[in-house]
This record gives structure tokens, sequence and C-alpha cells, in this order.
């Protein structure tokens, strides 16, 4: 009897260790798969990331390479400039050279008694046209001047670049106590040192860019972006302030265990700054073609880099938003970029305005020969016809034989003097003249 108990008890003994030996395999099976899932969501995001950082590096180099293009285009337009120069310098030779050849044919081919009219019907046509030569030189001048003047700023411009950056890192931290505590002031602030990198940048206000125009989005809402970038081609780029000091002057002064929390304060209140800024989806915006990214300004550069430092999603966090992260430095250079090249567009511009005003002038001076050889057909058409009209007076039963016939006659007249024989007026015997 003690036998089967013993046997029943094993036989339990070893069901109920299946039973455990089952279930301890089946939560391990869970347990790895959740431990796959993870890995696989984990692989995603670093790939994600990975993808994210290689479209940055791409816009940087596109941007570095749009920049070389842009230099060398303008170190050809100079060349074509003064190419351009030289030759109309050559044509306004040429042209002066060719308009003293006919003005002096012209001045031969004309009779003492109109002399007096055709020189001040010449005066009245040339004028014109050597006030426009004045000004076209005048114009070509002053562009060439221009093009040597920002030329040479520029290098004087990117040097003080350092000590611009220097400068506004110490009035952000001579004003950080001043500013803490009250965002509207700092905001202010913050607008204020960005209109200064414009200024520095070489853009001009209403011009070159706008501030706190007001917009709507495509729901119809209003939106205010803090600065608009005008760029050729009816193209824009949306500039938005954001300061950030309140955390970040705490992490500075304060020595203790609190100094880590201020840090991330600091990272979470730029985080904020992001989110708000994506969240207004300027890029919708009516009337504005931009890229599909804006440029959000940190005015104290250290807070940016203390921020990235400690926190490396920062940066691509904030592209995920088509938001990219500017300083003082990086903004100076980017809009230093945008001058460069509103000025390749000026010149351009200029360019073309000198060729057409050299066609036209070129048009003018055609038009001017042409009136000239209708003057020369005139004045042979005159002469024959005050030669033709002498030949009916003069000779034998011309209209002066003829008329004296009829006063000796008995014709009642009121002149007691007679007519002469033959009417003698003065001919034009011009030898450089076509003959009538």
């Amino acid at each position: 009897m003690e036998f089967l108990y013993l046997l029943a008890g094993l036989v339990l003994g070893a069901v109920i260790a299946r039973l455990y030996l089952r279930n301890t395999r089946q939560e391990s099976s869970a347990d790895q798969a959740q431990l796959e899932e993870r890995a696989r969501l984990s692989r995603q995001e670093a790939d994600q990331t990975r993808q994210e950082l290689n479209t940055a590096r791409e816009r940087i180099e596109h941007l570095t390479a749009e920049r070389a293009k842009w230099e060398a285009h303008h170190e050809a337009t100079e060349q074509k400039l003064k190419e351009h120069k030289e030759e109309m310098e050559k044509l306004r030779e040429k042209m002066t050279q060719e308009f003293e050849l006919v003005a002096g044919r012209i001045l031969k081919q004309n009779t003492e008694n109109f002399q007096e009219s055709s020189q001040k019907k010449m005066t009245d046509i040339l004028d014109p046209l050597k006030e426009k030569l004045k000004d076209f030189e005048q114009k070509v001048d002053t562009v060439h001047k221009e093009s040597i003047r920002q030329n040479s700023t520029l290098a004087e411009q990117i040097n003080g670049l350092k000590n611009l950056n220097e400068q506004m890192g110490k009035e952000a931290m001579n004003l950080a106590n001043a500013l803490k505590g009250d965002s509207k002031t700092q905001g202010d602030w913050g607008e204020v040192q960005l209109e200064m990198i414009l200024e520095k940048a070489g853009l001009v206000k209403d011009t070159h860019y706008t501030t706190q125009s007001t917009y709507r989005d495509e729901e119809g809402k209003l939106k205010k972006p803090d600065f608009i970038i005008n760029l050729p081609e009816n193209k824009h780029m949306v500039i938005d302030a954001k300061v950030s000091l309140v955390a970040y002057e705490r992490y500075h002064n304060d020595e203790g265990d609190d100094r880590e929390t201020h840090l991330k304060n600091h990272i979470l209140s730029i985080r904020n700054h992001i989110k708000e800024l994506g969240e207004k989806n300027y890029q919708s915006l009516y009337h504005i073609n931009t890229p599909d990214y804006v440029l959000m300004y940190i005015p104290i550069e250290p807070a940016l880099t203390l921020a990235l430092r400690h926190d490396n999603k920062l940066y691509d966090d904030a592209l995920s938003r088509r938001i990219v992260l500017v300083t003082s430095s990086t903004l100076l250079a980017t809009m230093r970029t945008v001058h460069f090249i509103w000025k390749q567009e000026n010149l351009t511009r200029n360019v073309l305005e000198i060729a057409r005003q050299g066609g036209a002038m070129y048009d003018k001076f055609v038009t001017f020969l042409l009136d000239l050889e209708k003057i020369e057909k005139a004045l042979v058409t005159s002469q024959k016809a005050y030669h033709d009209a002498v030949a009916k007076i003069n000779g034998h039963g011309g209209l002066m034989s003829r008329i004296e016939h009829l006063r000796k006659l008995g014709a009642k007249t009121t002149k007691d003097k007679s007519i002469p024989t033959a009417f003698k007026p003065q001919v034009i015997n011009d030898p450089n003249l076509p003959e009538a």
C-alpha cells in the first residue's frame, strides 16, 4: 500500500514538473519576442536618424556648391562687364569718327544760304545723342566703380564676422539679467539682434527684407513671421528669433546640485520653441514662396552650443519639423550669401540695361544717318526745281520777255520800272553736290 502511495506521488510530481517547464518556456518565448521587437524598433530609429543626418549633410554640401557657383558667376560677370565696356568704348570712338566724316560731308554739300538752318537742325539732332552718349559712359563707370567698391568691402565685412559674434555674445550676457523672466522683452531683444545681423550683411529693410508682416495660411488664420527675406525671382526665406535665457543663466550661476536641472530646463525651453515654431507652419503661407524649412535664430551662440552638446538629437529633431537652427555666425554667413546673390542680380540687370541702351543708341544713329540721306535728296530736288524755274523765266520766249512785251503794248501798270531782259538769280553751283 505504501508502495502505491509512493508511485502516485512520483507520477503527480512528474506531471507538475512538466507543466512548470512548459509555462517557463512560453514566458521565455514571449520575452524573446519582445526583445526582438524592441531591437527592430531601435534599428529603425537609428536608420531614420542616419538618413536625416545624411539629408542635412547633403543640404550643407548643396549650399556650399551654390556659393562656389555664384562666386564663379560673379567673376565671369565682372569679366563680361569689362569686355562689354571696352567694346562700348571702341564703338563710341568708331561712331564719333563716322559722325565726324558724315558731318564734314554734309557741311560741304550745303550752300551758304542753307548752312545756318542746317546747322541748327543738326545741333537739335546731335545734342540729345551727345547727352545719351554721356549718360551711357557715366552709367558704365558707375557700375564698374560700384562693383569694385562692393568687392573690396566684402573682405572687410567677412573679417569683422568674428568680432561681431564676440561682441554680440558679450552684449547678450550683459543683457541677460535685465531680460530674464520677461519673455516679451527677450523676444524684442532677439529681433533687434537679428535685424543687426541683416544690416551688417548689407541687406536693406523693405527692399531685401520685411518685418512683422501679416499673412494668412491655408486655413485663413493670420500669421506674423518675425522676418521675411526677399530673394530674386520672387522667392522668400522665413526667419524667426527665439531667446531662451532664464534656465541658461541659472545653469551658469548655480554651482550646486540643481545645475543639472537647469540644464534640462534650458534644453526643454529650446525644444518648446522648436515645437511652437513648427506648429505655425510658415511654409504654407499665401504670397510667400519659401523653401521647405524655416530658420530659427538663437542670438546667444553658447546657449545653443550647450544644448547641442548635451542633446545630440536636438538638431535632427528640429530638421524633422522643417526647422534649421542658426546662430549669429551662421546666419551672418547665410545673409552675406543672400546679399551676394542680390549683387549678382543687380549686375546682371545693369548689363542688360547697358546692352538695351547700346542697341537703342545704335538704332538712333542709324535713323540719324537715314535722315541725313533724306536731307541730301531734298537738297538735290530743291536745286533741280530752282534751276527749272529760272529756265522758264529766262531765255527766248520766256516769261520775262513776254511780260515786258505786254507792257510795251500798252498794259496798264503802276510800276514805271521796266523788267530786265534776263533774271540773274544766285545759282547754286557747289561741285560737291550731285548735278540736278
